[in-house]
């Protein structure tokens, strides 16, 4: 077996957890491949008592690593997924952040992770991403078009709203007047979008989401619709310019661009290890049914 390790930062207190993520796997004689970066970060907190190989982009890698460990919270996961990108290499997320909600294996669970993960005790699951294209063309758009959470466009150097105007398939839907608009995937439908008054939707629904950021137009309400649909924005204000974001990366866009929304032609492939499930974490990272009555 051959996995790649990726990270961002060194998180308080979890260089124990990476020393006993890379004896388990080195037990199992696994093929280990860690990010540069990161490597180079752990060796300074950390002793490492092997030489490891290591990768610095998604050029350095292929579809001959059987799986990803993202060692982090979400973010990082979302970060992995610009390595990964459309290799088909399954991601599985380490939490030594905060919620984690797509990081699911706690950092005591390690050893009980990698076992299963051994004896492939897991299921892959799909999940939709959005790709992203701007007329006239961004640079910084041009070279990471993707996202697995989400697609927002919001305001920037000003306090003033902006206007969205939105459209579905060349048919016109709405201008919004908000602070932005947020264009949600299934698995960011518990991100920015929830926080925003978003719906949760499951991981295996075909459909995206527009949910609108502090919208002035009061009965504006977050819409679901089918992840076939082509969403085209124009974003009007009294800037000259507004802010994309793509998951955690963020560009600045003229304003009057046509931004061009659809479904990505590949997916990011997230590991559920047996005994995990999405109603299972809905249930223990937002307290679902957290009640004195249940």
């Amino acid at each position: 077996m051959k996995i790649g390790i990726y990270g961002q930062f060194y998180h308080k207190d979890s260089g124990e957890y990476v020393s006993l993520l890379l004896d388990n796997l080195q037990q199992h004689g696994i093929d280990i491949y860690i990010e540069k970066r990161y490597y180079a970060i752990v060796s300074e907190k950390i002793q490492v008592t092997e030489t490891y190989k290591t990768f610095e982009t998604y050029e350095d890698l292929d579809e001959s690593f059987d799986l990803f460990f993202s060692i982090g919270g979400d973010g990082t996961i979302l970060r992995t997924i610009t390595l990964v990108r459309d290799l088909n290499i399954p991601i599985i997320g380490i939490n030594t952040g905060r919620l984690g909600f797509l990081a699911t294996i706690q950092k005591e669970d390690i050893k009980k992770a990698v076992a299963k993960i051994v004896k492939k005790e897991y299921t892959v699951i799909d999940r939709s991403v959005l790709s992203v294209e701007t007329s006239p063309e961004n640079e910084d758009i041009l070279h990471m078009n993707f996202a697995l959470n989400e697609v927002t466009v919001a305001r920037k150097d000003t306090t003033s709203m902006i206007t969205v105007k939105t459209h579905l398939n060349d048919e016109y839907l709405t201008s919004y007047w908000a602070d932005g608009l947020i264009v949600a995937t299934p698995t960011g439908s518990t991100g920015y979008s929830l926080s925003c008054g978003g719906p949760v939707i499951t991981p295996n629904n075909n459909n995206f989401i527009l949910t609108p950021i502090a919208p002035h137009n009061l009965n504006a309400r977050p819409l679901v619709i089918p992840d076939h649909t082509t969403i085209r924005l124009e974003v009007s204000g009294r800037e000259d310019k507004h802010l994309i974001s793509l998951d955690s990366r963020i560009a600045t866009v003229d304003i009057n661009s046509t931004i061009t929304i659809k479904k990505a032609p590949f997916t990011v492939k997230l590991i559920e290890l047996e005994g995990q499930s999405f109603l299972q974490t809905l249930r223990k990272k937002l307290l679902w049914g957290e009640d004195k009555r249940n």
